[in-house]
């Protein structure tokens, strides 16, 4: 893979095998993990994501695996879950860490009853972006924390326009916020794709990982949002060029460097029930 797509992808797949729709059980999605770390493609691996009500069960199932660096995990969490989650921590120091939760917020003052969180561990906080998501944004900063956006989910309905991504990360610029993304991208680009792994699933249209992580470099250089709206709405590969050194769409480039520090400072990582389709599906297109 070239040099500025491993600075675009690494370490910015969260593993969320236990979510739908993969929906696996404990067992399963534990040793995929494994299998992950060890793997060639483990440059791209990033957290271990889980409800913190399965805590117990993930240290139960995981003990036999849990070799090497420890692992990193990204829990769904509360405020009220602090204490299990230290006490996890503690119980499987140099094992299993949580180093990062995961939480949601419809309001302003949702927002801000979360701000005990961010004591704990990195937090970032889910909000709804169909309405202009600045004052949740603006609140995020406030209180230290991290903005998560849904790109998608099992329904049609669950995807939010191109539009407003855009303007979701123009706002997380704008108000300095690190961001990830969750749900809905299996793919590099753009495109019709079924919903779920069930034979006979619909379809809907769903956003690109290299969409949007491009889209979150190009919006932190100062691009328009409605240049922003047509690069997330981008289905043609002939429109970017990727080599070694940068990644150009349509005229517009940015350096591999400058990908690497957006994914540190950012735009940093992407939930994904599947960690092998991205990179599998990644792998046929032959970028000019």
């Amino acid at each position: 893979m070239r040099a500025a797509l491993r600075a675009l992808l690494a370490e910015r797949i969260d593993y969320a095998g236990l979510f739908p729709p993969a929906a696996l059980p404990m067992a399963d999605a534990v040793a995929n993990f494994a299998s992950y770390r060890e793997s060639a493609d483990a440059w791209a691996l990033a957290r271990f994501v889980l409800p913190v009500v399965r805590l117990e069960e993930f240290e139960a199932v995981a003990a036999p695996h849990l070799r090497g660096a420890p692992w990193r995990l990204a829990v769904l969490a509360q405020p009220t879950d602090a204490d299990a989650i230290r006490t996890f921590n503690g119980r499987m120091a140099g094992r299993a860490h949580v180093d990062t939760v995961e939480s949601r917020a419809a309001t302003v003052d949702g927002v801000a009853a979360l701000a005990p969180l961010a004591s704990l561990a990195t937090t970032y906080v889910e909000i709804p972006v169909r309405e202009e998501p600045s004052p949740h944004v603006a609140a995020i900063a406030a209180h230290g924390l991290r903005a998560k956006v849904r790109t998608g989910g099992v329904t049609a309905e669950s995807f939010p326009l191109a539009s407003e991504l855009a303007r979701f990360l123009v706002a997380c610029v704008q108000h300095r916020v690190m961001l990830k993304a969750t749900a809905g991208l299996h793919h590099p680009l753009r495109g019709e794709y079924a919903l779920s792994y069930e034979a006979g699933s619909a379809r809907a249209t769903m956003f690109g990982f290299l969409n949007l992580f491009l889209a979150a470099s190009f919006a932190r250089q100062g691009m328009d949002a409605a240049v922003l709206e047509e690069l997330l709405e981008e289905r043609d590969p002939g429109t970017f060029h990727v080599d070694d050194d940068h990644v150009t769409w349509r005229g517009h480039a940015l350096a591999a460097a400058a990908l690497a520090n957006d994914r540190d400072h950012f735009a940093v990582s992407f939930g994904s029930c599947s960690f092998r389709e991205p990179l599998d599906d990644l792998s046929t297109f032959s970028f000019p």
